[in-house]
């Protein structure tokens, strides 16, 4: 148990290096996050909803020189459409957008099954923005991580209730353990 809890900890410590100082909306929405994480970047992102098609991925990051825009499946549960939105804005916060692709990745062929995702983008602009949405395998990896760890942090905050800051520090106090920093949850 002791390997798992020192594992989660490297993991937590990740994912706040990560995220930096954008702090979890409480009570948590998804879109607010997403939001924040633009207003931190300094560059919209967009959110382009989108029926799922059989065989495709149910999200997508696309990047071009104005926005990043996250395509997301629909006709999925609000649980799922949270997720996907989370793996997709995580590729941001990790970085992935800012890494070349590797050989392969997008070398000038429209991406499969961008035609039937972005139908009315010209295949110029798919070229461009999709190609650089091939991520390596341990970048798959980090993103779903990192969205599973913020869907993780949301389930257990919504089954605690928020204290007030004078609260938080008696109790903390009594306890020995150490104040919050801002007052962020993390």
């Amino acid at each position: 148990m002791r390997a798992r809890a020192t594992t989660h900890g490297v993991l937590w410590d990740k994912y706040r290096q990560a995220m930096g100082d954008t702090v979890l909306p409480r009570p948590f929405d998804e879109l607010a996050l997403i939001a924040r994480l633009a207003a931190r970047r300094g560059r919209p992102i967009e959110l382009i909803p989108v029926d799922a098609l059989p065989n495709l991925p149910c999200g997508l990051l696309m990047v071009t020189d104005q926005a990043d825009c996250i395509v997301y499946a629909t006709d999925t549960s609000t649980l799922h459409q949270r997720h996907i939105l989370l793996h997709e804005a995580a590729h941001l916060v990790c970085g992935h957008d800012r890494v070349e692709p590797g050989p392969g990745a997008g070398g000038g062929d429209v991406p499969p099954g961008s035609r039937a995702l972005l139908p009315h983008l010209p295949d110029a602009l798919v070229r461009r923005v999709l190609g650089r949405t091939v991520y390596s395998e341990p970048q798959e990896h980090e993103a779903e991580l990192l969205a599973s760890l913020i869907c993780s942090r949301v389930a257990r905050e919504a089954d605690t209730p928020q204290l007030a800051e004078g609260q938080q520090r008696r109790l903390g106090s009594m306890f020995g353990a150490p104040p919050a920093r801002g007052g962020a949850r993390g």
